[in-house]
């Protein structure tokens, strides 16, 4: 074994960091064994240096941060403080001055991996973020290494904890969006501010790291159709239920049935119960890929929190540092296929709507038809009065496969007949 120590720079000491700190240290000799050298925590760079932060040297923390990464004596710097800047620029400042990078920075890497990417081969370092899609859960390595040989038609799953736990404490307590949001809140589930959380921007992210590994090709942020769950309901859950199925944020990534292009999406569907995402509780995360050769995988796990990604995080260490000791580096990006990314229109699926709807003989027929003009077919309708008295009904429809472009035209069209009241809902229907 080599003695002397491969240094590591930690960039954030928050939940992940602190964690990557603590794991440094008290497995430091089976680290050590398994790398094939000693690893040493060289420098923390925080925002806050008065912070007492339990097990840490306080000569190792600094707010310079950019003086920490261009030491020419850092072997691996590890980012986990998320953002895009000063996080891309220290990132790229690692590699030009020799050191590797360990991320778990998401957004950065939906947003422009591009440049870390081409930074790190520019100058000859590993870029490996295995922490930043589903917190422990292994998935980009498999998609990058165990998978290379094979190709990867379409990736879905459940990549955002506190959505599904908002979304199965609705299901199966019953509660409202609002009061399973502070629930969530109140666990530690949900940030003070969960807008990138029931907004969908982080499940998008994941998507769009996901698809570009996946099928070889760039896709960005703003590529991917995003949808939250803020507008989901009681009654989307409940009419679901009806239907056999329950209500999941799923990120969708697939490739066309031409394979001249493909889609990455995010949004709330209804999936059968007897699928194995519906099974997926609380902040729980699972990931099904399916492939030409290998067929249909599941990765399921924790998908965050500071434990889980920290091991997320010493996992990538790890193998930076032995690529480190033999010269050597691990794959970079692989979009040699340039595919394009299709519009959300284009996407083929089937759905939910349900309207409010004028309690009086023909509606049926008018709403019947305005589905077959925009070529939707229709597989089921049910349709009930209300009790209150005001003249109306709920009218419920469920499509077969059509395209999200149809689809879209059908309400459009559908909000304006005067026998419809309002389109209480839209859901699309998945994993069937």
């Amino acid at each position: 074994m080599r003695t002397r120590p491969l240094k590591v720079a930690l960039l954030g000491c928050g939940v992940v960091g602190s964690e990557v700190a603590r794991i440094m240290t008290t497995h430091a000799g089976d680290l050590a064994a398994r790398i094939g050298a000693p690893v040493e925590l060289a420098g923390v760079a925080v925002r806050r240096p008065s912070k007492v932060r339990e097990g840490i040297d306080p000569a190792l923390i600094t707010t310079d941060a950019t003086a920490l990464v261009k030491r020419g004596d850092i072997d691996v710097v590890v980012e986990v403080i998320g953002g895009i800047e000063p996080a891309r620029t220290l990132i790229t400042t690692a590699f030009e001055h020799g050191a590797s990078v360990v991320s778990a920075n998401k957004a950065l890497l939906a947003e422009d991996g591009a440049t870390l990417y081409a930074a790190a081969e520019r100058h000859g370092r590993d870029l490996y973020f295995e922490a930043a899609v589903a917190g422990a859960i292994p998935l980009i390595r498999p998609l990058r290494e165990s998978l290379a040989g094979d190709k990867v038609n379409r990736v879905l799953g459940i990549v955002n904890g506190t959505t599904n736990f908002i979304l199965d404490r609705m299901d199966t307590a019953g509660a409202g969006y609002s009061e399973a949001l502070d629930e969530a809140t109140a666990l530690g589930y949900a940030e003070a501010d969960p807008t990138a959380d029931v907004e969908g921007f982080d499940a998008a992210a994941k998507a769009a790291i996901l698809a570009g590994i996946a099928f070889h090709t760039r896709v960005g942020l703003d590529d991917v159709h995003r949808e939250g769950i803020t507008e989901v309901t009681s009654a989307d859950l409940a009419s679901a239920k009806r239907m056999g199925c329950t209500v999941k944020l799923l990120a969708i990534c697939e490739r066309a049935a031409d394979g001249r292009s493909v889609t990455a999406r995010v949004h709330p569907a209804m999936i059968p119960l007897s699928h194995p995402l519906a099974s997926v509780r609380e902040a729980y995360n699972a990931v099904f890929v399916e492939a030409e050769a290998a067929g249909q995988l599941m990765f399921y796990g924790p998908g965050a929190g500071g434990s889980p990604t920290a091991s997320a995080v010493l996992g990538d260490l790890v193998a930076v540092c032995r690529n480190k000791l033999n010269e050597a580096t691990g794959p970079g990006e692989s979009a040699y296929t340039q595919l394009p990314v299709s519009p959300m229109g284009e996407v083929v699926t089937r759905y939910h709507i349900s309207l409010d709807v004028a309690d009086k003989p023909g509606v049926l027929a008018q709403v019947a038809t305005v589905f077959a003009e925009h070529g939707v077919s229709i597989d089921t309708v049910r349709q009930k009065g209300r009790q209150d008295g005001n003249g109306e009904a709920a009218l419920v429809v469920v499509t077969h496969r059509a395209p999200d472009a149809a689809l879209s035209g059908t309400v459009e069209a559908l909000r304006k007949l005067d026998t419809v009241r309002g389109v209480a809902s839209i859901m699309r229907v998945e994993g069937e």
